[in-house]
């Protein structure tokens, strides 16, 4: 029986919030704590979570919907005192089994899902109505948690529990003159900003693209066929843990963030790439429309905002990083800052106070 069951729909078992920050932050704090997700298991535990499933991963919105009695049956089986849920669907199936078990509920809010609808139906109609409903579930919880500043409009009282870095084992990146690697790190797409990449290339000659990661949106095909005159300057990685990840991506020179404007969850974003690019000394281009990512950098001193989606712009702050002595000085910058200012172990703090509280009046 848990102290602390972590639930979710979609996201991987052992994902880097839940799992490798928030779940491994509260074991070491002496929480039993376990994590019940979909789909197949990397094995029985991760940074000290036991893992467990509820099933197969939904495929498709229909699907999830269909699996919350599932999700909410497995939870309540599990009889923890506390339920931290991280996404709308696992929320009501967090609710539905507290109400069983009787254990406490936390909502973790990792995004602006009144925006979800967006172009599906008008914004009018589908903003108050996701709005409405998160307000209504915000409630029946005993803790709303968010993962980064803006998200908290339809709660009360919630917890900032941002996404800030996690210490790792990465020799950060020795900075010396040369053609310079332009690095991103995580899931890929056009909304992301992989073909304006691209025109970066086509822009700075010195350059050459790492991408490591999937494409989530369908795009990989139409992206490799663009990037085929480029040849060997464009490397396609795979998904990979996150110390390869960060290894691989401390060979590079330039860290790339370039959500495009137009979605609200990019103007809210904060994004695990930006901190793993500062972990590894590498200075960062980041988008001025992500609001909370361009305030980091500008604090941090660790890069350039731009206008994202225009690849002149990006490519002259890629002539700019040239330099390797102002590439060294902003990457250091930014190391500093990522293990200091806006490090993880706070907001780890802040989470595991909650959980103290909640199990304390259970």
């Amino acid at each position: 029986m848990p102290d602390i069951l972590m639930l979710s729909a979609a996201h991987p078992p052992d994902d880097v919030r839940i799992v490798q920050k928030e779940g491994a932050a509260l074991a070491t704090a002496g929480f039993a704590v376990t994590h019940l997700a979909a789909g197949d298991l990397p094995g029985t535990h991760a940074h000290g979570v036991a893992l467990a499933s509820h099933g197969p991963k939904p495929a498709g919105w229909r699907a999830r919907i269909a699996a919350v009695p599932r999700m909410a049956g497995a939870a309540a089986t599990l009889r923890p005192a506390v339920i931290q849920a991280h996404e709308p669907d696992s929320w009501v199936a967090g609710w539905l089994a507290a109400r069983r078990c009787g254990a406490k509920l936390i909502l973790d809010v990792h995004e602006h899902y009144p925006s979800r609808l967006d172009g599906l139906v008008p914004r009018w109609l589908g903003r108050p109505l996701l709005t409405l409903a998160c307000r209504l579930l915000g409630r029946a919880a005993h803790a709303v948690v968010v993962a980064k500043d803006g998200l908290d409009g339809p709660f009360r009282a919630v917890v900032p529990v941002r996404n800030y870095a996690t210490p790792a084992a990465v020799t950060p990146r020795a900075h010396a003159p040369g053609p310079v690697a332009l690095v991103h790190l995580g899931a890929l797409g056009e909304s992301r900003g992989a073909f304006t990449m691209l025109a970066v290339l086509a822009r700075v000659p010195e350059a050459r693209l790492v991408q490591i990661g999937r494409f989530t949106d369908g795009s990989e095909a139409r992206f490799r066929a663009a990037a085929t005159p480029f040849g060997p300057r464009v490397t396609l990685h795979p998904w990979m843990p996150r110390e390869a990840a960060l290894a691989l991506a401390a060979g590079g020179d330039i860290g790339l963030v370039l959500f495009q404007p137009g979605i609200e969850n990019h103007r809210l974003a904060l994004p695990h790439k930006l901190f793993d690019a500062m972990l590894a000394g590498l200075p960062v281009i980041v988008p001025a429309v992500a609001e909370e990512v361009s305030a980091i950098v500008r604090a941090a001193g660790c890069g350039l905002v731009v206008d994202s989606a225009d690849p002149d712009a990006v490519a002259e702050a890629v002539r700019e990083l040239l330099d390797p002595a102002q590439r060294a000085k902003l990457g250091a910058a930014g190391r500093a800052a990522a293990l200091g200012r806006f490090g993880w172990p706070a907001e780890a703090a802040r989470l595991v106070a909650l959980h103290r509280t909640l199990t304390a009046t259970g």
